[in-house]
C-alpha cells in the first residue's frame, strides 16, 4: 500500500504556470501515477499519467502542449507542470497510484476505478 500526498495549490491568471507534487510514502517505481481532476458538476478526468518501467508518459488531448509530467524516484515525487492554464484547467487536482510491477507494456488506464490509491487533492484555480 501506498499513501499519497498532493501540493501545490494555488490561484493564477490566464496564460499563467503552476507545478503540482505528489509524494509517495514508499517507493512507487513500478506504479502509474495518474493526475486527475475534478471541476464542480463534472466527473473526475484523468489528465496525465507517468510510468518507469518501461518509461512512458501519457496527456489527455485538452492538455497536450501545456502540461508536463516527470518524476524523481529519488524523492519518491511525481510532478505535473502546467503552463499556458486557461479558467478551464480550474478543479481540484488529484494524484493516484497503481501497481503495475517492471516491465509493464500495456497501455494506460486513465479510469479513475483503475486506482486504488488516492491523495487528498488540491485546488487549482485560474481566473483573472
Amino acid at each position: 500500500q501506498v499513501q499519497l500526498v498532493e501540493s501545490g495549490e494555488g490561484l493564477v491568471q490566464p496564460g499563467g504556470s503552476l507545478r503540482l507534487s505528489c509524494t509517495a510514502s514508499r517507493s512507487s517505481d513500478y506504479y502509474d501515477i495518474g493526475w486527475f481532476r475534478q471541476a464542480p458538476g463534472k466527473e473526475r478526468e484523468g489528465v496525465s499519467a507517468i510510468r518507469s518501467s518501461p518509461s512512458r508518459t501519457y496527456y489527455a488531448d485538452s492538455v497536450k502542449g501545456r502540461f508536463t509530467i516527470s518524476r524523481d524516484n529519488a524523492k519518491r515525487t511525481v510532478y505535473l507542470q502546467m503552463n499556458s492554464l486557461k479558467p478551464e484547467d480550474t478543479a481540484v487536482y488529484y494524484c493516484a497510484g497503481v501497481y503495475r510491477g517492471p516491465y509493464y507494456y500495456r497501455p494506460f488506464d486513465l479510469s479513475p476505478n483503475e486506482y486504488p490509491y488516492w491523495g487528498q487533492g488540491t485546488q487549482v484555480t485560474v481566473s483573472s
